[in-house]
C-alpha cells in the first residue's frame, strides 16, 4: 500500500533520498524519538513527538493533527466554532476537530544537541486528500518564491534577530499560575543594559553566550555573531544570508532552539518585543533581502560601474514595492499589540513608510554600490515574533509589484524622522484594516487567507479591550 507522499506525489526525488537517509539513521539505532514539528499561523511550532519505530513509518506516512489547531489565537484559544458547519472555516475538510495531515520535509532534519538522541523535523501541512492545508503559512511563500522563480530570480536573506533573556526566579509553577494564558514566569535581569556592544557586558553573559554558539551551530544554522544589545538583558544574534526557504525556516527553528535551551539552563528567552520591564528598549528583526539571479548566482541588486542609485534598477524597482506596500505589510510584519508600542520617532525604529541610504532611522536602511556583492535592502519595520513565512512572503509580493510596474522609490529620506511620508499603522487593528485594503497582497495571501488571519488577530483585539490596564486604573481610579 502507497504511503501518503507517494500517493501524492509530495516528494521530490532528493526528499525520498533524505528520508531514506534518516530511516537508516534510525535503523542504526542514532535516534530515541523524532519530533515531527509544523509552524502553525502564528509562527509558532506544534507537533507530535514518536518513538524510533513509530517514527520510521511516519517519515512518508505523515501524522496527524487537529484541525482545532488552526483556530488558535495566541492564547491557545480556539476563536473559530469548531463544531459548527465547516468548522467555523467555510471550508470543507475542516469541520469538527477533524484531523491534517502533516507530512516531513526531510532536508529540513536535524538532531537536537540539547537534547539527547532526539531528531527534529520540519513539516509542512495537507488535508486527507492530499491539497495543501489552505491555512498554512509556508506553502504562502513558496508560492511567492516561485512568481520570483518564473522570472529567473531567486529571494536571499539575512537575519538580525533581538530578545531578551532574564533569570527564571521560579521555576515551580503555583496552582494560582494556571490560565488561558497563564501568569508570565518571575525573572530577574542578567544585564543592568545602556553598555551597548561592550566586552565587559559581554564576558559577564559569556556562558550564555556560549550555550547559544555551540548549539546553534550544531544544529547547522548560519551565526554570524553574538552581540549585546542597548536594553537590559537584551542581546541580538546576526545570521548570514540563505536562499528560498530556508530564512524562515531557520527563524522558526532559532526561536524555539533558543527558548528551550534557556529553559533548560534555568533562563527565560522572550522574543516578545516590548517586556514590561523599567527602562526596556524594544526588540526588532531587521530583514535584510536581496534578489540573485537563478543562472550564475549575481547579486541582482548591485548596480552596475559608474551607477549613481545605490542598488540596480531591478533593485531600485524592488524597493519602490516595499514602500509601496509598507502599511498593508505592517501586520505581517509586527503581528502583535506590542510590537506597535515599538514604532515611535528618535528610537532606531521606523514610524513611516521611507527609504534611506545607510540610515537606521529609516525604515528601508540600502546598503548597495557598484561591485558589492551584498548589495541589499535592510527592512527595519518587523518584531520578532512575526511568523517569518507571511513576513518574507509579503517582501516579495511587495517587491514583485515594484518591479512588474517599474516603480521609482523616490528620493532617500536622509532625516527620516523629519521627512513627509505616510506613517506606518500605531496598532495592530489599523494594521489589519490595512492589510485587507491592500489588493496585491490579499491577491499573493490569498483573500481566504487574509480573512481568516485577520479573524484570529481581531479575537486578540477584543480579549485586550476587555481587560483593563494598570494605566487606567492608576490613571482614573483616584482621580474620579
Amino acid at each position: 500500500m502507497s504511503t501518503f507522499a507517494e500517493r501524492f506525489g509530495l516528494w521530490s526525488a532528493e526528499q525520498k533520498a533524505q528520508a531514506a537517509e534518516i530511516a537508516g539513521r534510525i535503523d542504526a539505532g542514532e535516534i530515541d524519538v523524532l519530533r515531527f514539528a509544523w509552524p502553525d499561523q502564528h509562527g509558532v511550532l506544534r507537533g507530535k513527538t514518536l518513538v524510533a519505530e513509530a517514527a520510521r513509518g511516519a517519515l512518508s506516512r505523515g501524522v496527524n493533527l487537529t484541525t482545532t489547531l488552526l483556530a488558535k489565537d495566541t492564547s491557545h484559544r480556539s476563536v473559530f466554532p469548531v463544531f459548527s458547519a465547516g468548522g467555523g472555516f467555510a471550508l470543507e475538510g475542516l469541520q469538527g476537530g477533524a484531523d491534517f495531515v502533516v507530512l516531513p520535509d526531510p532536508s529540513t532534519f536535524r538532531t537536537l544537541p540539547w537534547a539527547p538522541r532526539t531528531g527534529w523535523v520540519l513539516c509542512d501541512a495537507y488535508m486527507k486528500d492530499g491539497r495543501p492545508c489552505p491555512f498554512a503559512t509556508r506553502p504562502i511563500l513558496q508560492r511567492a518564491l516561485a512568481r520570483l522563480g518564473a522570472r529567473g530570480l531567486e529571494f536571499v536573506a539575512g537575519l538580525e534577530v533581538e530578545f531578551h533573556v532574564f533569570r527564571l526566579d521560579q521555576e515551580a509553577l503555583a496552582l494560582g499560575d494556571a490560565g488561558q494564558p497563564g501568569t508570565p514566569p518571575a525573572v530577574s535581569l542578567l544585564t543592568q543594559g545602556h553598555q551597548y556592544l561592550t566586552e565587559l557586558r559581554y564576558d559577564r553573559v559569556d556562558g550564555l553566550m556560549e550555550l547559544l554558539r555551540h548549539d546553534l551551530l550544531a544544529l547547522g544554522l548560519p551565526l554570524h555573531s553574538l552581540e549585546i544589545e542597548f536594553g537590559p538583558s537584551q542581546f541580538e544574534l546576526v545570521f548570514g544570508p540563505t536562499a528560498g526557504l530556508v530564512p524562515a525556516d531557520t527563524m522558526v527553528l532559532l526561536r524555539s532552539a533558543i527558548k528551550q535551551i534557556c529553559q533548560r539552563n534555568g533562563l527565560h528567552a522572550t522574543f516578545m518585543c516590548r517586556p514590561r520591564i523599567p527602562s526596556v528598549m524594544s526588540s526588532g528583526w531587521h530583514l535584510h533581502q536581496s534578489l540573485r539571479h537563478a543562472e550564475g548566482g549575481d547579486n541582482a541588486f548591485m548596480p552596475e560601474a559608474g551607477s549613481a542609485a545605490p542598488l540596480s534598477p531591478l533593485g531600485m524597482h524592488y524597493l519602490a514595492g516595499l514602500k509601496a506596500h509598507a502599511c498593508g505589510a505592517a501586520a505581517l510584519a509586527s503581528p502583535t499589540i506590542n510590537g506597535y508600542r515599538r514604532y515611535r520617532p528618535f528610537s532606531l525604529a521606523p514610524d513611516r513608510a521611507i527609504w534611506a541610504q545607510d540610515n537606521r532611522g529609516a525604515m528601508l536602511r540600502v546598503l548597495g554600490a557598484p561591485g558589492d556583492s551584498a548589495s541589499r535592502i535592510e527592512n527595519r519595520i518587523g518584531e520578532p515574533t512575526a511568523n517569518p513565512y507571511l513576513y518574507l512572503a509579503s517582501q516579495i509580493f511587495s517587491g514583485l509589484h515594484g518591479i512588474t510596474g517599474a516603480m521609482d522609490p523616490g528620493a532617500s529620506a536622509d532625516v527620516p524622522y523629519e521627512t513627509p511620508a505616510e506613517h506606518l499603522p500605531r496598532s495592530l487593528e489599523a494594521a489589519l484594516a490595512t492589510l485587507q485594503a491592500d489588493a496585491v497582497l490579499v491577491d499573493g495571501l490569498g483573500r481566504d487567507f487574509v480573512d481568516y488571519y485577520c479573524h484570529i488577530k481581531q479575537a486578540e483585539i477584543a480579549r485586550f479591550q476587555l481587560e483593563v490596564t494598570e494605566w487606567e486604573h492608576r490613571e482614573y481610579f483616584d482621580m474620579f
